[in-house]
């Protein structure tokens, strides 16, 4: 184990980690490089996980309540389950999405009666994972052991080892990021701080809600960010407003803020002609086309505020939200019907490249989930820029061959370095060790490949990995 994984045993859990005639799953199949491979992971799997972006509710941690089920812990709320259960004909009330009244036991059996279908899909690995490694779980799921899985996890979860607390400690958590809204008072978060638990659990700033004049109430929601901050309605105090707000963010441990944009657009406007499109879009007078010029222009604003305080930008593009109409007005959003879209980051992110791509202070990392642009924009772009880093196979792409395809794709030109290292992305708490453990896999296999073909040497190979799962977060990140 590397100097970088020195965690002992008891605070990793790796002292109970299962024996599995599956140890090598996910390595290359000829014997040779599978052994490369397996030495590689062995170096780093049970390194602290660092997860610097994910959806985690912080209250889950501050509070420590027990999970409520099995159904409510790993399916309500896992819209990668929901979505392909839904395909199969499975009506998303019945499983409890958008807080519909369940019997969380009848919800299993469906889930369980359609569990074949997962077989290949990231999310069965995943959930295969969660219910052997930190469940315990050894019962294969289907529709006669249903009930049985379910009684048993549901007994595990009665128990203090597993609430979240235990959890994260046993999971071996370094740093935890969750995502808050601008105008949360962030109380968990200094609770957390002040409780002692090993490992950091960091807010982040997500304020799309009040930079894009499509969102649900945004002239409300503009309002009460000006009221809140004791600023005038102008753009200047729009502007001071958000500083202000990050500020609190940075008080309270935050490293990064988190944009999710459909489109990788910006604009550079003179603070004149920003103060009459602020006022337009306000007033609701705003057309497609200047709403979508206000959304570029904050993006590229609030690249200025990174260069100003520090913060790191994270941008996730290429999904259209809420593609259903009938789906959205039942379950609401983030309900399983989000749908990835082509994306133009060269031509898109131009305008704030042009006036900040070049200072030293601006970490800007972008996810994509649009596979095109890997080899053709993004390694390019976090290969000349040094303000640019390219974020980790995200959503429907954060599956192993999916990784591996990543790995081909960015390498040959951006090199291992200008990555953001593994970012988990999820609310699904107990998925976080799984998803680690995935692209720990599945870079150990990659390098396995590379030092096979004799591309690189062995150390060499030892050396990156070992700087992937800790070192390279941590730059990116500012940790």
């Amino acid at each position: 184990m590397t100097v970088d994984a020195t965690r002992s045993a008891a605070q990793l859990g790796s002292s109970t980690r299962v024996l599995r005639p599956d140890a090598d799953r996910l390595f290359p199949a000829d014997p040779a490089t599978r052994a490369i491979a397996r030495d590689l992971y062995e170096r780093i799997a049970d390194a602290p996980i660092i997860s610097p972006h994910g959806h985690v509710p912080v209250s889950w941690i501050a509070n420590d309540h027990p999970f409520a089920d099995p159904t409510e812990l790993l399916v309500t709320h896992d819209h990668y389950v929901t979505r392909l259960l839904h395909a199969s004909g499975v009506d998303l009330a019945s499983l409890g999405v958008g807080g519909s009244e369940v019997d969380p036991r009848s919800a299993w059996r469906t889930f369980a009666t359609h569990w074949e279908k997962f077989a290949g899909t990231a999310s069965g690995y995943w959930i295969r994972e969660e219910l052997i490694e930190v469940l315990g779980i050894r019962t294969e799921l289907g529709p006669a052991s249903a009930d049985r899985v379910y009684d048993e996890i549901a007994r595990k979860l009665e128990k203090p080892e597993f609430r979240p607390r235990a959890l994260f400690e046993r999971f071996g958590i370094e740093v935890l990021a969750t995502t808050d809204d601008p105008l949360d008072d962030l109380h968990d978060h200094a609770a957390i701080a002040r409780s002692g638990l090993p490992g950091r659990v960091l807010p982040t700033f997500r304020p799309d809600r009040y930079l894009d004049p499509d969102s649900e109430d945004f002239s409300w929601d503009v309002q009460r960010l000006l009221d809140a901050t004791g600023q005038p309605r102008s753009f200047s105090g729009y502007l001071d407003a958000l500083r202000a707000r990050r500020e609190h963010f940075i008080r309270h441990g935050a490293v990064s803020t988190d944009h999710g944009v459909e489109d990788p657009y910006t604009v550079d406007l003179s603070d004149h002609d920003a103060e009459l499109l602020f006022q337009l879009v306000l007033s609701d007078s705003a057309d497609e086309a200047q709403r979508r010029d206000f959304r570029g222009h904050m993006l590229l604003r609030m690249a200025q505020l990174s260069v100003e305080d520090g913060l790191v930008m994270t941008v996730h593009a290429g999904v259209v939200r809420n593609h259903s109409t009938e789906t959205h007005r039942l379950f609401g959003a983030d309900s399983g019907h989000d749908i990835p879209r082509q994306t133009d980051f060269v031509r898109g992110l131009r305008p704030l490249l042009e006036r900040f791509g070049l200072e030293r202070s601006l970490h800007l990392v972008l996810f994509a989930v649009d596979e095109t642009v890997y080899s053709r924009e993004l390694a390019p772009m976090a290969g000349f820029y040094s303000s640019v880093f390219v974020g980790a196979p995200w959503w429907f792409l954060d599956a192993p061959d999916a990784m591996l395809r990543f790995r081909s794709a960015v390498t040959e030109s951006a090199g291992f370095s200008r990555g953001s290292g593994f970012i988990d992305d999820t609310r699904a708490f107990l998925s976080i060790p799984a998803r680690h453990d995935t692209a720990r896999r599945a870079d150990a296999a990659f390098l396995a490949r590379l030092v096979g073909e004799q591309r690189i040497s062995a150390s060499t190979a030892g050396r990156i990995i070992d700087d992937l799962v800790g070192p390279q977060p941590r730059r990116v990140f500012k940790l």
